[in-house]
């Protein structure tokens, strides 16, 4: 969106860029206990969703429904299909705007609670990685 956007480095640590879409940068975090994508509105400065415009806040809604639809084709090649979607745009880490799309599981290691701050990733290392996002990749090209 902007030539000034730059994703927090905090995200470096933990996700991979898998695209941009017209207003979001997706990135696929790197945990596979769930098909977990973050969104990170392209432009700079952007804190809480009430610094979008009313057409942005709109796109970004359309694009978390996209990545809803991402995250359930990951859930589905892993064998583990999606029985929940959790939506979330926390900041309390890191500030930058940005939206967090889960599948989870009733049967997932910590059903009900928040995925936040429990257990540790589980990397999907660099085969697994660079299968996900080519799987991500592939059913966008549709």
């Amino acid at each position: 969106m902007t030539a000034d956007f730059k994703a927090d480095p905090a995200f470096d640590a933990g996700s991979v860029i898998v695209m941009d879409w017209p207003l979001c940068q997706v990135r696929l975090q790197d945990d596979s206990r769930y098909p977990w994508l973050i969104l990170i509105p392209r432009r700079a400065g952007l804190h809480e969703l009430e610094d979008l415009t009313a057409a942005e806040r709109a796109a970004l809604m359309e694009e978390v429904l996209k990545a809803g639809d991402a995250v359930r084709v990951l859930g589905e090649a892993a064998g583990r299909p999606v029985q929940k979607l959790n939506v979330g745009a926390l900041g309390n880490v890191t500030a930058q705007l940005h939206v967090h799309v889960v599948g989870r599981r009733h049967d997932d290691a910590v059903w009900p609670d928040p995925v936040w701050g429990r257990g540790a990733a589980m990397p999907y290392g660099a085969s697994g990685l660079q299968a996900a996002v080519s799987r991500l990749r592939l059913s966008q090209a549709d």
